[in-house]
């Protein structure tokens, strides 16, 4: 009879003490899920870390972390598992404190059904406002509105009908599929397992009796068959098989598939489980595929049925919840983590930010720590993908840090822009290895970065005269030039200063690719956007060189006045005094410009373009 329970997966949010553990606790008690060992443990520690006097504690039952019993709160989420008669239960305790809401956004993201806990006395707070948001926007349609801690307001039905009304108010627009209300006591278990005699006002289920009962569906189950390319397992010369877990639809031996974003067709020959070949798999089975054909398949590409592929784009309109605390900025570059796809992704644009209690759209040019937003998204290549409203699987995606690796935003996709598939590469018959040829010489960029009057001008200047007089072709990009034109709409601003970068790479790019030598003198100060520009062209077509000179060396040259000005407080965002300059680590040509001369710096560069 166990076998045959269906598995329901949900969390519990809200705000801080709404009673999110003690539900849980209380759920696994009175489900029996306890074991005696733990039963004691527990005990001794209500006694240790409670705060409920001599009674049991059942929030400690979920908050595991020594500061999560010191302080009495959550901060990781705490998955649990218990079972009734009817169903297997897996639950995701998820913390209520602003600064964790990352962590709620990680709990919901597999989440069938939601509930959402208010502090009877406390009513809608704007951490329920930003958890409800955030459960609607992670395509959670479910959801159980748990107004606890009746039996401190008399288990008035006033307060329960206020509570729930000012709810269903402000997510009348969030698709909530269904939103059951419940007067609870967690701590008491009035309503949690059995019918409470202090709420006979109350007419509707109990928590368990709705959890048992509630049909949450999957529309991934009927459409049309997906799979991401997980492993290529390729064991001999004889055997060619591409593993992964179904994401939507079935397959069966015989079946034409496309692999995406290639296009190329096939069939299936088979279809292979550890025990071996079957007749067919689902949703959520991971197996491996062999084609008829031998085809170019790799790792993040997604086999599909022939007769309903998805789309493939590389630009994207999608919602993004920043989980950062350094902010968004538009044109820095990120990796973009789409099912088993990482390519390298730009927030091109941020089209607004939300508003968390009021859900109104506001200009914004960067996203701050749990600020939810609508941005477009720009890739390095095509990726196949479904909208978030049709699979969370294929839709929703993360964006990692490419210096750090830190998770910094999750986000889902909610269309492709149009312009993604009318937009190709021309071939050009003349590319720049020729017109490099013409000119006798290798193309490059030389990219110099470092402080304000350190030097990078200078020896940019001086190098181009000496590589001039070899008769090499060359051009100068330089910060101060370019903001007089192609530049002068940006600022100092962080946001601006990526931009800036952004633009600088794809025009000494382009100059790269007319068979140039080009010199690019730029402060440049973050090391993400210097990766960026690196990331443009070519290994050995890209020279960083780190004119490395002390702050106070630069101070004392000051050759515009500008380290003045920044002291006395006439600019702001000044590299160096109140803007961070971030060193390279692994610069191919590094200058001790303040120790050594311009033309001995000079030396050490054209020794490094001679190798």
């Amino acid at each position: 009879m166990a076998a045959n329970r269906t598995t329901l997966r949900f969390i519990t949010c809200g705000s801080v003490d709404d009673g999110k553990s003690t539900l849980i606790g209380r759920l696994l008690h009175e489900s029996r899920s306890i074991f005696d060992d733990q039963m004691s443990a527990l005990q001794q520690d209500s006694r240790q870390y409670g705060t409920q006097g001599e009674q049991i504690d059942f929030a400690l039952l979920v908050d595991g972390l020594q500061a999560e019993r010191e302080q009495g709160i959550t901060i990781d989420v705490a998955y649990r598992f218990f079972a009734s008669e009817k169903r297997r239960f897996i639950v995701a305790d998820t913390p209520g404190h602003e600064q964790y809401t990352r962590n709620m956004a990680t709990g919901a993201s597999t989440a069938d059904l939601a509930i959402i806990l208010i502090d009877a006395r406390k009513g809608v707070l704007t951490q329920t406002r930003r958890h409800s948001r955030i459960v609607a926007m992670m395509g959670i349609r479910h959801i159980v509105l748990a107004v606890n801690k009746m039996d401190l307001v008399d288990f008035s039905e006033s307060i329960f009908n206020a509570i729930v009304a000012e709810f269903h108010k402000f997510t009348e627009t969030y698709g909530f599929m269904d939103v059951e209300a419940i007067p609870l006591s967690a701590l008491e278990g009035d309503n949690v397992f059995i019918q409470s005699s202090r709420t006979i006002w109350y007419s509707g289920p109990t928590l368990l009796s709705y959890l048992d009962s509630v049909e949450t569906g999957s529309t991934e189950v009927c459409g049309a068959f997906r799979m991401p390319v997980q492993w290529v397992n390729r064991p001999n010369l004889d055997f060619r098989g591409f593993c992964g877990r179904v994401a939507q639809g079935e397959v069966r031996p015989g079946d034409a598939v496309r692999v995406l974003p290639s296009g190329v067709a096939s069939k299936v020959k088979e279809v292979i489980v550890w025990q071996g070949t079957i007749n067919r798999a689902g949703i959520g089975e991971s197996v491996t595929l062999t084609l008829v054909d031998e085809i170019d398949v790799s790792r993040g590409d997604m086999i599909v049925s022939a007769d309903a592929p998805p789309q493939a784009a590389d630009q994207f309109e999608a919602r993004l919840l920043w989980m950062s605390e350094h902010p968004l900025v538009a044109g820095r570059p990120y990796l973009f983590k789409l099912h088993s796809k990482e390519v390298t992704a730009t927030v091109s644009s941020i089209k607004y930010r939300e508003d968390v209690n009021s859900g109104a759209h506001l200009a914004a040019r960067s996203l701050g720590l749990n600020e939810i937003g609508v941005v477009n998204i720009s890739l390095s290549q095509a990726v196949a993908f479904e909208p978030y409203s049709v699979s969370r699987i294929l839709g929703g995606f993360i964006l990692i840090d490419k210096l750090s690796f830190e998770t910094v935003g999750a986000g889902m996709i909610d269309f492709a822009l149009r312009r993604s598939t009318n937009i190709h590469w021309q071939a050009l018959e003349v590319d720049r290895k020729a017109r490099g040829q013409i000119k006798h010489q290798k193309p490059c960029c030389i990219w110099f970065t470092g402080l304000s009057g350190s030097g990078k001008s200078t020896i940019a200047n001086m190098l181009e005269k000496r590589l001039h007089s070899e008769g090499k072709h060359t051009y100068i990009l330089d910060g101060d030039n370019v903001r007089h034109g192609l530049n002068r709409d940006l600022g100092f601003t962080e946001a601006d200063r990526v931009e800036n970068i952004r633009r600088i790479g794809e025009v000494a790019r382009l100059m790269v690719d007319a068979g140039l030598i080009v010199l690019v003198s730029f402060i440049s100060p973050f090391r993400s956007e210097r990766q960026m520009a690196r990331e443009l062209f070519s290994k050995d077509e890209f020279i960083e060189v780190f004119v490395d000179t002390s702050l106070d060396v630069c101070e004392c040259r000051d050759p515009k006045g500008l380290y003045a000005k920044a002291r006395r407080g006439e600019l702001k965002n000044f590299t160096g005094i109140d803007s961070i300059y971030e060193p390279p680590l692994l610069a191919e040509v590094h200058l001790k410009s303040g120790v050594e001369s311009p033309e001995v710096c000079m030396e050490h560069i054209v020794a490094m373009m001679n190798k």
